[in-house]
């Protein structure tokens, strides 16, 4: 064996290593040109394509996996962000709205007052509610008009549909307020229809007051108005104080049991008139 060359051939092998290169270089450069030229290939390539395809797919999936969840997350956040602030936005404009819901039933309020003011002879001056007494066994308000302004102890004051109470405590800045519904408060009171006179007292309920001192034979009847006389000196004759609503007559009784619902929203009002009557701004 010693003295072969590298390009010969051993017995029983085939082509030195460099000619089977060379050979498959020519082939593929033949090749390569037929494909270019003729498209003799693009039949096996379309049948390779179809072989292959399979191993390309799986070898993007990880890719494709990748991007579809950094995609779907990427979303997720940005929905989440925007739904975030939507629900902002609708907090914002809801409470915008209450806002305006609030102020145009106050609005209302103080027409009707300015409505009811109109109507009246009487001088008058509207005031706002500070504070509510909390005791359950009074119905005591605190209005923002004292002395400074006015008022004087036991000024009358009403609501856009009737009497409210009176100024029972009086300060320079604000004072306190004795409601018709308190059960130590007294109306005097007059029939609409046919001028009898009664007393209206509070039953510590907003809705209720009593009429204690109607005898059976009494003229009077469910839905009777019932408006202040002007007894007393305290409150102006001729304003609302309440409806008859019930009427019950015990022969056993000497007075019948006779309940009104006051005419005032006693529970609900905001703003007051106070009323200084003819004969006080003479004086």
């Amino acid at each position: 064996m010693a003295g072969l060359k590298p390009t010969d051939v051993l017995p029983g092998r085939g082509p030195a290593l460099g000619t089977r290169l060379f050979l498959l270089l020519a082939c593929s450069i033949l090749l390569m040109v037929l494909d270019s030229r003729e498209d003799y290939l693009q039949y096996i390539h379309s049948k390779l394509n179809i072989v292959v395809y399979p191993i390309q797919a799986a070898v993007d999936l990880p890719f494709a996996l990748a991007d579809w969840a950094s995609t779907s997350l990427a979303s997720r956040r940005q929905l989440l962000a925007e739904n975030r602030d939507l629900r902002r936005q609708q907090l914002r404009s809801d409470a915008s709205v209450q806002k305006m819901i609030a102020i145009e039933a106050e609005n209302a309020r103080l027409r009707a007052l300015m409505d009811t003011a109109a109507l009246m002879t009487d001088r008058t001056m509207v005031t706002e509610i500070m504070a509510i007494d909390l005791n359950p066994y009074r119905r005591l308000l605190t209005i923002n008009k004292g002395s400074s302004a006015g008022a004087y102890r036991g000024q009358a004051l009403v609501d856009a549909f009737g009497i409210v109470g009176q100024i029972s405590d009086l300060g320079p800045l604000s004072s306190q307020v004795l409601l018709i519904s308190d059960p130590e408060h007294a109306v005097p009171v007059e029939i609409n229809r046919n001028g009898l006179r009664t007393i209206a007292v509070g039953t510590g309920d907003a809705q209720i007051l009593n009429l204690p001192f109607l005898p059976n034979n009494a003229d009077i009847r469910l839905g009777d108005l019932l408006v202040t006389s002007g007894l007393g000196g305290v409150f102006p004759a001729g304003y609302p104080v309440a409806e008859v609503n019930q009427i019950e007559v015990n022969p056993s009784q000497p007075f019948a049991h006779v309940e009104a619902a006051p005419a005032a929203e006693l529970d609900k009002v905001r703003e007051l008139l106070l009323i200084w009557p003819g004969d006080v701004q003479d004086q």
